[in-house]
């Protein structure tokens, strides 16, 4: 007979066996990490040796080349361990193993993402991508008919296209602004949302790093100029967050909304809403919250039933991350960034529509090519090396977006950069 003493004793053996387990997944990622200690970021960035160990701790079909990982990461091998370990055990007896033993687990992770990104555990809601986290703000706002919404032409569809349901629901007024690409500096960007301020300017919605060209923005100075205007500003984070260094002191914003299966490689379905604690109370929740829990942030995770494995493995994924190390990582995206745009840039009829500042940019960029659809284009990176990109077609621009990550090895990127050589050849 299965008591409930012989049944969690079961369950602390498994957790030895598991921890074990786990110890050695990491070892070898952070052995690695010890065997660079002391050196520059960009000095191990091309450390192929280093990066060959970071590489053996995907699960990969490396008979194609993924440079789209700005939509959508695979986690390494210990987060996908992770997250089947609670899964089976979520199914076990979901009501008591689920709820009871693994819901809890969720604050520990509310924890340490809160203080990876440097704000107080209770600012932080963890919610299940970008979309889900900017759209409590977005919805969550009281506007009144005519009140004005400032972002960028750029910024991500569904973003916008929340913004024009309000258009057509609530009477706003949705104003987006044009930048080019690249923008000569930051100050010309902090700039342009400066100009495009009136009085009926309530919000402003701005990208920390634009999902199309890899853009990053002057989020301090625009979080600046609008709070001393008294409006409301929402960071559209969701490429930002362990793609490169910073915290919330660098930002100063009051809202947060990004994905943690893009750049921190944590499950599929995961993301994280900030929100500064003197805003909980009156922003409503995307699904509705008894008034008890106004100003608590845990009523942006009223969501009904949701799985636990997917938040707890997150924690996995922060481990992953923590040993490579993110200024590390960030050196190592730029260089396999430049590596192939570099290339690129000097053939004829090519245009980088990226940065190379590091100020501005960092592993996510777009190349566009004279003459060349990018639709089609992108097929034939498909069709003939099995090599996944992103066509990019806006009303000013079009491109490839690209985004390698840490797993990418640099015979993969020199592949890339073959093959549209030999695009631009034919095209030209």
């Amino acid at each position: 007979m299965t008591t409930r003493r012989s049944f969690l004793g079961g369950l602390a053996r498994g957790a030895g066996a598991l921890a074990s387990f786990r110890a050695g997944a990491i070892g070898s990622v952070l052995a690695a990490g010890r065997s660079v200690a002391g050196r520059p970021a960009d000095e191990v960035a091309a450390d192929e040796d280093y990066w060959r160990e970071i590489q053996q701790a995907f699960t990969l079909d490396r008979s194609l080349i993924n440079l789209n990982n700005g939509g959508v990461s695979p986690s390494p091998r210990i987060v996908q361990e992770a997250m089947r370990r609670y899964l089976e055990l979520s199914n076990e007896a979901p009501v008591y193993t689920m709820w009871q033993l693994l819901e809890p687990q969720i604050e520990s992770v509310r924890r340490r993402l809160a203080s990876s990104f440097g704000c107080d555990p209770e600012e932080m809601a963890i919610t299940r991508n970008a979309s889900e986290a900017l759209e409590i703000c977005i919805l969550g706002l009281d506007l009144k008919p005519g009140d004005e919404v400032l972002t960028t032409n750029q910024d991500y569809p569904r973003m916008l296209t929340t913004w024009r349901q309000r258009e057509r629901r609530d009477g706003i007024v949705l104003k987006t602004i044009s930048f080019p690409v690249p923008p000569p500096s930051m100050d010309e960007l902090a700039d342009r949302f400066r100009k495009a301020i009136t009085p009926k300017t309530k919000v402003i919605l701005v990208c920390h790093i634009t999902n199309l060209t890899g853009q990053i923005f002057p989020v301090k100075e625009i979080c600046r100029m609008g709070r001393e205007r008294g409006l409301e500003v929402i960071v559209d984070g969701a490429h930002a967050f362990a793609h490169f260094p910073f915290t919330l002191a660098d930002l100063d914003c009051d809202y947060y909304g990004t994905s943690l299966h893009k750049w921190l490689l944590a499950p599929h379905g995961t993301g994280f809403l900030y929100v500064r604690k003197a805003k909980i109370e009156k922003l409503w929740p995307m699904m509705a919250a008894p008034p008890e829990m106004n100003a608590n942030v845990r009523k942006f995770e009223e969501i009904g039933t949701h799985p636990a494995a997917n938040h707890n493995a997150i924690a996995e994924a922060l481990t992953f991350h923590e040993g490579i190390g993110i200024e590390r990582k960030a050196a190592r995206l730029r260089y396999l960034k430049d590596r192939w745009a570099r290339r690129l840039e000097k053939q004829k009829g090519v245009r980088i529509l990226t940065s190379f500042d590091p100020a501005m940019s960092c592993g996510l960029a777009n190349v566009s090519v004279e003459g060349a659809d990018p639709v089609k284009l992108a097929a034939q990176m498909w069709d003939r090396r099995r090599i996944i990109v992103t066509p990019i077609v806006h009303d000013e621009f079009r491109g490839l977006r690209v985004t390698p990550n840490v797993y990418t090895t640099l015979a993969e990127v020199d592949i890339f950069a073959e093959e549209m050589e030999r695009a631009i050849r034919v095209t030209s």
